[in-house]
């Protein structure tokens, strides 16, 4: 569906940073209020929010829209040992010692496929910013493929184009197209692929994922043939308001401080982009001609743009069908909140969400494109 366009507010195109109200990036810094039983910040206390009342539910369009979308379908078992935390399955570490704070299971995998949805809607049924000449394509790699369902797109709409997807979790679907193949691959260490070996590098959401993301841009570089193109498409895990509506200390306050602190103890920033991580590492790495797209994506169907208003009913959708698992890791094995904690949390996470009325939030979101230089030696 196309509609309206893009609105000033929501997007930018250029190489500088963007505007927005995401947290700063020189560290932990937010106003401090602190428990008078703990004296530990109520911004990252699981406590505050098991004693926290809920409010009263409203009927809603939004929670009936949500309703109305329909899921995905569920993912093939996986052939693996899995590890088990919390009751949920994530990437095995027998072959290697790569950390991902996402489960790999049916209910994530789900949220997963949502997300791809989302974002295609976002570039309006595009796979792709970068400028390809798609009859010249021969190889196309997809780091960090997720489910698949990116890479499987790519090469429905590309026959004549090998594409390979890496992950660290073998979960993509058996019946998949003959030009497509998927591969277990750690991208965090070094790739197994021969240099000049790819025409297109995509990757996308990698957020909190990445302990180097100079490292990652030089193997994209060294893999990719003179004159090809990288993509990468992340954003910021913080949600924020444009109008003042997500309140200091809410549960989505809350939830962008905690990310923001976790991602710092585990050496993994989930703020990639308001760190400049893309476009300091693609410049670094040697990448020319950097594209660089901004926006700032609704999480709820509060807009009245009709395009966006469904963008953001998806995105809703795509966090609320496995809140419990986007909080697990991050809130628990690394910032140690408990149970109980964890579940009274994400209900005033999703009250407040469901709140269209008086609830506006949206979260940052960047692409750059950028070329291996043409004349760029065969050996690098």
């Amino acid at each position: 569906m196309r509609a309206a366009s893009f609105t000033s507010s929501l997007i930018t195109s250029r190489t500088g940073e963007s505007r927005d109200g995401s947290p700063p990036t020189g560290g932990v810094a937010w106003s401090r209020e602190t428990s008078p039983e703990t004296g530990v910040d109520v911004g990252l206390s699981g406590q505050h929010w098991q004693r926290k009342a809920l409010p009263e539910p409203e009927e809603d369009d939004e929670l009936e829209d949500v309703r109305s979308l329909s899921s995905t379908m569920s993912l093939s078992s996986s052939i693996v040992e899995y590890r088990v935390l919390g009751g949920r399955t994530y990437h095995s570490n027998r072959s290697t010692d790569a950390e991902y704070w996402a489960p790999n299971d049916e209910n994530q995998n789900d949220a997963q496929d949502i997300i791809h949805h989302t974002l295609t809607l976002l570039l309006e049924g595009k796979l792709y910013r970068a400028p390809l000449k798609t009859k010249k394509l021969r190889r196309v790699l997809d780091v960090g493929t997720g489910t698949g369902s990116w890479a499987i797109d790519f090469a429905d709409e590309n026959p004549e184009v090998e594409v390979i997807g890496t992950d660290l979790s073998p979960i993509q679907p058996d019946w998949v197209p003959p030009n497509v193949r998927f591969e277990m691959e750690d991208m965090t260490s070094d790739w197994t692929f021969k240099p000049n070996t790819f025409d297109y590098v995509h990757m996308r959401y990698l957020f909190g994922s990445i302990p180097d993301w100079d490292f990652i841009f030089e193997q994209a570089y060294r893999a990719l043939k003179p004159g090809g193109w990288i993509e990468t498409f992340d954003a910021d895990a913080g949600l924020f308001s444009e109008d003042g509506s997500v309140a200091e200390n809410s549960a989505l306050d809350t939830w962008s401080k905690v990310f923001k602190a976790a991602g710092q103890k585990f050496g993994r920033t989930f703020y990639p982009v308001a760190e400049n991580k893309q476009v300091a590492g693609l410049e670094k790495a040697g990448f020319k001609n950097l594209d660089v797209w901004d926006c700032n994506v609704p999480i709820n169907g509060f807009m009245e743009d009709r395009r966006f208003k469904e963008i953001g009913q998806y995105g809703h959708l795509s966090i609320t069908r496995d809140l419990e698992g986007m909080v697990l890791y991050s809130f628990q094995q690394i910032m140690g909140w408990k149970d109980i904690e964890i579940k009274a949390f994400t209900a005033h996470f999703k009250a407040q969400l469901r709140d269209v009325k008086n609830c506006h939030p949206v979260f940052k979101v960047r692409i750059v494109c950028a070329q291996k230089p043409e004349d760029a030696p065969l050996g690098e």
